[in-house]
């Protein structure tokens, strides 16, 4: 029987992505969550799921009970505060509850950083991590990575979207810093391929793709691969202080984490050490087939706005709201610009505004709700809208609500395929209002729930 394996931050990015792959593999897998129902809720076959929070230490010693090894892929970057402070507390708690349990190794995700350098916050955070991790005496196997490029990742998501988004880009010069990104899947063979090391000992492993090319040569291999023509002017100023405040401005999904990602990015984060292609059978591909393969993942040409917000309510009152709107309900917020736009679509040859909906309570699939079609709803959790409005492209608005009786974060992800250069056109030009529009809808229906639906 294959060791017990633990995984703190599964619920994360790369936390999913080792889940599957573990689970596939034969292995028995234990997923630490703050709410377990969030991590239950993915559908993960055979994995047990138990609730725990890397900052109180009271919660980690039972969850860890039993585990050969323990995966610990934890950062507080998106955190309001001292992201590093949070990092120690975690590491801390993590380090001597692993002791506690008879914990026989520890598998950490770091970052690519040399230590000669002055390094930023963020990476100087992720090599202290490493170092409090060994600090209880239980060993540490440490991987340094530098960009993930995956559909999901933080940093290919900045870069996919601003090159979606931007037809003409401003190149600072922190975006010709090289670095040496990886794919997503020969990350994850890296980490499960630890689990093959022999025990007893503490190593650092810096991993990275085939090729070195920096923020800039990822944009340009994107849009190359999606067929975008993009103009990139570079500049001598912007520092990453104020070209992350204007990430904010264009990309407001990513601002807290992504100022403090961009303000990391000062010196190269490239493997100089290569024990990894020693030790390990793995070669990682290079940026264009990691390229490939993430934006295969995310489907042919979708834009995407997605957002969310936190209720102190159960599922079921969190999506009582949702389930009710449109119709003469409305659309909580702005609905007389939906009532616009229902008459520029009927103006158009379109369904318009006018078929409402077949119940005020309910609905059920295939049901109209204004200009929209149910193509999918599952109670308490799942509702989602198919556009059936004039567009150039395909459209879905879908609404997804996750947590247990003491809070519920609901997630709105308005879903657009262009259909050429008018669809991205169109996209563009209805982007500025659908910050206006969506923001104030998903606030509305929060406001709504916490009222009691």
């Amino acid at each position: 029987m294959k060791p017990l394996v633990f995984i703190a931050g599964a619920t994360g990015y790369v936390g999913g992505e080792l889940l599957r792959a573990l689970l596939a593999a034969g292995y028995r897998v234990r997923g630490l969550a703050r709410r377990p129902d969030s991590l239950q809720a993915k559908g993960f076959e055979g994995l047990e799921v138990v609730r725990g929070d890397v900052l109180e230490a009271d919660s980690l010693p039972a969850a860890m009970a039993g585990v050969h090894t323990a995966y610990y892929l934890i950062h507080s970057m998106g955190s309001p505060g001292s992201f590093e402070a949070q990092d120690r507390v975690a590491a801390q708690n993590f380090a001597q509850a692993a002791r506690a349990a008879g914990v026989q190794r520890i598998v950490y995700l770091g970052g690519l950083g040399d230590d000669t350098h002055q390094l930023s916050a963020h990476l100087r955070s992720r090599h202290e991590v490493g170092e409090i991790l060994k600090s209880t005496g239980v060993p540490v196997i440490e991987f340094r990575a530098s960009i993930v490029i995956g559909s999901g990742s933080l940093s290919f998501e900045m870069v996919r979207v601003l090159v979606d988004r931007l037809p003409v880009m401003i190149a600072p010069r922190w975006v010709s810093v090289a670095a040496q990104p990886i794919a997503i899947a020969d990350l994850i063979a890296y980490l499960i391929a630890a689990l093959d090391l022999p025990a007893g000992e503490n190593r650092i492993f810096e991993i990275g793709g085939a090729d070195r090319v920096s923020y800039g040569g990822l944009m340009k291999e994107y849009a190359r691969q999606r067929r975008l023509k993009r103009l990139v002017i570079s500049v001598p100023f912007l520092s990453p202080r104020l070209s992350s405040l204007w990430l904010g401005l264009v990309t407001p999904l990513y601002v807290r984490v992504g100022r403090k990602l961009i303000d990391s990015i000062r010196h190269p984060t490239v493997v100089n050490d290569q024990a990894s292609l020693r030790e390990f059978k793995i070669r990682p591909c290079g940026i264009r087939e990691a390229m490939e393969q993430a934006i295969e993942a995310i489907g042919p040409s979708a834009l995407i706005d997605s957002r969310t917000i936190h209720v102190q309510v159960s599922p079921k009152n969190a999506f009582a709201p949702i389930r009710r709107i449109g119709g003469d309900r409305g659309w909580y917020y702005a609905n007389w610009l939906w009532a616009f736009r229902g008459l520029l679509d009927q103006a158009a040859g379109g369904v318009g505004f006018r078929r409402g909906r077949r119940d005020p309570e309910s609905l059920r699939v295939g049901d109209a709700v204004d200009f929209w079609r149910v193509e999918a709803i599952k109670p308490d959790r799942l509702l989602r809208l198919a556009a059936e409005m004039k567009l150039p492209g395909r459209a879905w608005l879908e609404f997804e609500v996750t947590g247990d009786s003491t809070g519920s974060v609901i997630r709105q992800t308005a879903t657009f395929d262009p259909i050429g250069l008018l669809g991205r056109a169109y996209w563009y030009c209805v982007f500025p209002l659908h910050q206006f529009v969506f923001g104030g809808m998903l606030r509305g229906i929060a406001a709504h729930a916490r009222k009691g639906g």
